[in-house]
């Protein structure tokens, strides 16, 4: 049997995509149901409305407003800064609650790719953000790579093949030991985290250098996660590192 290509690999995340979303008339605004999950595993919906020469894409406060129902408070500094950062690197504002894109009519799949991610990054980055957690897993890696000495560059968005950007929590940049390394930080390491990762890997690996290799650093200070989500990083040359076992790859992202 025949191994797909990248290039098939792409081509049909993108039909799943376009397969699996659903637009329904709600007054000013086209309701977009997409087929990502949510952690409450609930389909993802966003808010198309016309403006002069493109169009408004919204939330409609659903991402903070989950937040504060589940007691989880985004204004604290610490929160509000990582939110804020997490939120330039996909190109999203925030309005009140409300996570907002303006597209033209040109960059509008692009566009709304930055805000579903953007919402899923949020979601992500607040799983295990409970009233008594004194700290986010991503601060937390953070925290652990400058304390060993790595030299990084965060929040870094790079553009793939497909003409879609997507987002990377750190850059370390090539040594005379050791080629560049990119790194995501996955509080909830389920497999739609695991597939969001794996296609963005895929679509820009070839525009880094030869030898650039990726690395996720997975939380499992819960639960370790199922073996499915670690056969899947696995399989798209993926590094997985769990949280309790990062000094294992200290070394090799210091060098």
């Amino acid at each position: 049997m025949t191994r797909p290509s990248v290039q098939d690999l792409i081509e049909a995340y993108s039909r799943w995509v376009r397969d699996n979303t659903v637009l329904r008339d709600v007054g000013d605004y086209v309701e977009i149901t997409t087929p990502y999950l949510d952690r409450h595993n609930d389909h993802l919906q966003i808010y198309a409305r016309r403006t002069d020469g493109g169009f408004e894409l919204t939330d409609d406060e659903y991402t903070i407003r989950d937040l504060r129902l589940s007691n989880c408070d985004p204004d604290t500094p610490k929160r509000r800064r990582m939110m804020e950062a997490v939120l330039n690197g996909f190109g999203v504002k925030r309005a009140g609650d409300a996570l907002t894109v303006v597209t033209s009519i040109d960059n509008f799949p692009e566009r709304k790719h930055r805000l579903v991610q953007a919402m899923l990054a949020v979601n992500d980055m607040f799983f295990v953000a409970e009233a008594n957690v004194a700290s986010l897993f991503r601060e937390d890696v953070e925290a652990w790579l400058e304390a060993s000495e790595v030299r990084f560059t965060p929040e870094v968005s790079l553009t793939g093949r497909s003409g879609l950007t997507h987002h990377f929590d750190f850059v370390i940049p090539k040594s005379k030991a050791w080629p560049e390394r990119v790194v995501r930080a996955i509080s909830n390491p389920n497999k739609q985290a695991a597939e969001s990762y794996s296609f963005a890997w895929m679509d820009t690996q070839e525009a880094r250098a030869e030898g650039t290799e990726a690395y996720a650093l997975l939380n499992d200070s819960k639960r370790p996660p199922a073996a499915e989500v670690v056969q899947a990083l696995r399989e798209y040359k993926i590094e997985p590192v769990m949280w309790s076992d990062r000094n294992r790859v200290r070394d090799r992202l210091a060098a």
